[in-house]
């Protein structure tokens, strides 16, 4: 199925308002954040360790409790973790006793879903990411790549209408990164699921956003971590990253990012 990622009427909206967090010294991590994303958006954040990228995505995914301000998903708070927020880590937190199929029906088996229901959906996502003909191979018995693939396949599975990324791919090397980075494209065309993507690769973020949200600050600077810009990406699906277009982009937020906050509003 291809669904129009700019349907408004789909599931998936964030709406990120005057967000904090203060852990127990007392300082921010992250304060005033704002961010509106649309149902079907890929947004990638983009930031220097310890500006509080990772805050937020922990924040949306239900996993910590903001000290200030609001989240809301569809119009509704987010106050714990949720099916409906999948997330994906560098750690692909695999069982390493199930195999891939059984790695992937877990959640569903939890949710207590029919069970043809279970085993037809596994096998749709396992598909979707190519690895058919590992459905009974182990984690160990694949290589960092496939195991990755099977983690956002067994999110994938329960239809969330939020998929967070905390850096996917950081952990592969450059060759599966990249090949990683053209499959979640694919994947992102084909069910349309929106998208908070946080890394560290500013080429990453402009190959695969429709808009980049550079933050800044954070403890390691003495202020919280905020938004410094948020940049739009458009270059359309087909993306070349050796086009002056792109690099362009590129350098236009890596100016951005090590900035720092000396022109912060």
């Amino acid at each position: 199925m291809n669904l129009d990622p700019q349907t408004t009427s789909r599931p998936g909206a964030i709406s990120i308002r005057g967000l904090g967090k203060r852990y127990g010294t007392g300082m921010f991590a992250m304060r005033g954040v704002d961010l509106e994303i649309a149902p079907g958006e890929l947004v990638a954040l983009v930031g220097a360790s310890g500006c509080g990228k990772s805050t937020v995505l922990r924040l949306l995914a239900g996993f910590e409790t903001a000290t200030e301000g609001s989240i809301h998903v569809d119009a509704r708070p987010v106050a714990a973790p949720s099916p409906e927020r999948g997330v994906v880590f560098q750690d692909y937190g695999l069982f390493p006793w199930l195999t891939v199929r059984e790695n992937v029906a877990y959640g569903l088996k939890q949710r207590r879903l029919p069970r043809v229901e279970v085993a037809a959906r596994a096998d749709e996502f396992i598909g979707l990411v190519g690895l058919t003909r590992f459905a009974t191979s182990f984690p160990q018995e694949l290589s960092g790549g496939m195991q990755q693939r099977v983690a956002i396949a067994r999110v994938l599975a329960n239809r969330p209408a939020v998929l967070l990324m905390d850096e996917p791919f950081g952990a592969l090397d450059a060759l599966t990164r990249e090949q990683l980075q053209n499959e979640l494209a694919q994947i992102r065309r084909s069910v349309g699921t929106t998208i908070l993507f946080v890394t560290h690769s500013i080429e990453e973020a402009v190959y695969l956003a429709d808009r980049v949200v550079v933050m800044a600050g954070g403890v390691s600077h003495g202020v919280p971590g905020q938004v410094r810009a948020v940049v739009d990406v458009p270059l359309g699906q087909e993306r070349d990253t050796t086009a002056p277009e792109f690099n362009a982009l590129e350098r236009e937020i890596s100016g951005l990012v090590h900035r720092g906050l000396d022109r912060a509003a």
